[in-house]
């Protein structure tokens, strides 16, 4: 079809947002419990399988940005969305440990294909100004979405915990058929062959600027505490939820209900902290954004470890929902953090450098928080996972005594995505 009579792409952006929010939580909502109840996995296997998606995610993040650079980003929005579809449909199909592995490699690869692709595709082809109007437009669509998409996930799981997952994956690859008609691509333009090598001099610069900044080595060490930190909570907290506690019934329909209700609860938590932010929250310094995270970290330690231990049921779930907001309200202080006084010539390539620390965090620490479940149990291996942030504090006081980097702070938006804690999220 002649790209002329596609839609325009501002109307493919937010409906491939709103989609994005139904099949995120029409797979999430029962993901950890498909694992566990249908799957049967073990504390260190959930671990594992976490690892295995992060794992491809940092392997592939490099070579699909290229593909996306070099070729053709509408074609790596639509190839990564059908990967992912089929490793969702294959996750829900097969609960058996090793095709769960494949399902998460195929998850990991397809998200590095819209990963980057996704947002430079809507700014090429409405503009700078325009896209981040949009961004905020976006995120509401796929709040709303999300929020659909919880009762379906209780629905189709009240019939077999597996159906969601399936679901979510059908519709992905209904979604990537459904872009290779409608997806506009017309202000793309292949990089030249001089702009093609001069990305190794840019990733140098970012190299450089790393080393020669004192306080973005800190930034960038910080990033990779809360990768490690969050792993243990993300991949084992339901599960505590399941066997550490009483978990309440509701009917005949006990475990799906609930944890359709958490996840809501998660959704309107991250709502509300993205507000507060945008009200009150005051990024126009170093020293006040340092204190921020600062204090959200501390109460990210006392939460978790307290969470880990935590017996009665409804102490644990305020504390998981606890948890869900503060995380909410530190990602965009975090990302402020980052950004302070980056050349902008280089700051993509430090901030894709703080999510490989990240990722690399999250990659160290499944393994680690797997063994102590092993040895220890899963709420030691909780409480752990909560005090590997704890050294952040000493980072942020050496921070403060360093003082202002270099350079302007940019402005920061609330970032569109809305992580809801609990749920596999590959970033």
């Amino acid at each position: 079809m002649p790209t002329r009579h596609r839609p325009n792409a501002s109307t493919v952006y937010l409906a491939v947002e709103a989609a994005g929010g139904v099949l995120a939580t029409l797979f999430g909502t029962v993901f950890s419990v498909y694992l566990i109840v249908e799957g049967g996995l073990s504390p260190f296997r959930l671990l594992i399988l976490g690892t295995v998606l992060e794992l491809s995610i940092l392997v592939f993040e490099v070579p699909t940005g290229v593909l996306a650079d070099v070729v053709s980003r509408r074609l790596s929005v639509i190839v990564g969305m059908a990967i992912i579809g089929v490793g969702f449909t294959l996750t829900g199909a097969v609960p058996v440990f090793a095709w769960l592995v494949v399902g998460s490699l195929l998850w990991g690869l397809g998200e590095t294909f819209v990963s980057g692709a996704y947002q430079a595709w809507i700014t090429d082809e409405v503009g700078e100004e325009a896209a981040t109007q949009l961004y905020v437009r976006g995120a509401q669509a796929w709040q709303a979405g999300a929020l659909a998409g919880i009762p379906l996930a209780v629905a189709f799981g009240a019939i077999d915990l597996g159906l969601p997952l399936i679901a979510s994956g059908v519709g992905h690859l209904v979604l990537a058929l459904a872009l290779v008609v409608a997806m506009p691509e017309e202000h793309f333009h292949r990089a030249p062959d001089g702009e093609r090598k001069r990305l190794s001099g840019t990733f140098r610069d970012g190299v450089r600027e790393v080393r020669s900044g004192h306080v973005l080595m800190l930034v960038l060490i910080v990033a990779a505490l809360h990768g490690m930190a969050t792993e243990g909570f993300d991949r084992l907290s339901q599960l505590h939820l399941l066997e550490g506690t009483s978990f309440p019934a509701v009917g005949q329909l006990g475990l799906v209900v609930w944890f359709g209700v958490i996840e809501a609860v998660s959704l309107i938590l991250a709502i509300i902290a993205a507000e507060i932010l945008k009200r009150r929250a005051d990024l126009a310094s170093h020293a006040g954004i340092t204190r921020v995270l600062a204090w959200i970290d501390g109460a990210l330690v006392v939460s978790v470890v307290v969470f880990a231990f935590a017996g009665a049921f409804w102490l644990a779930l305020g504390l998981f929902w606890t948890v869900a907001f503060l995380r909410e309200i530190r990602e965009p202080v975090f990302t402020a953090w980052l950004n302070r006084g980056l050349d902008p010539a280089t700051r993509a390539t430090v901030n894709s450098f703080a999510g490989q620390m990240d990722a690399v965090g999250q990659i160290g620490g499944g393994p680690t928080m797997g063994a102590v479940s092993v040895w220890f149990g899963v709420p030691a291996a909780i409480a752990v996972g909560g005090l590997l942030r704890a050294p952040a504090m000493a980072l942020y006081a050496r921070a403060l005594r360093r003082g202002e980097p270099p350079g302007e702070a940019p402005d920061v938006e609330v970032p569109p995505h809305i992580e809801i804690t609990g749920m596999p999220n590959p970033e």
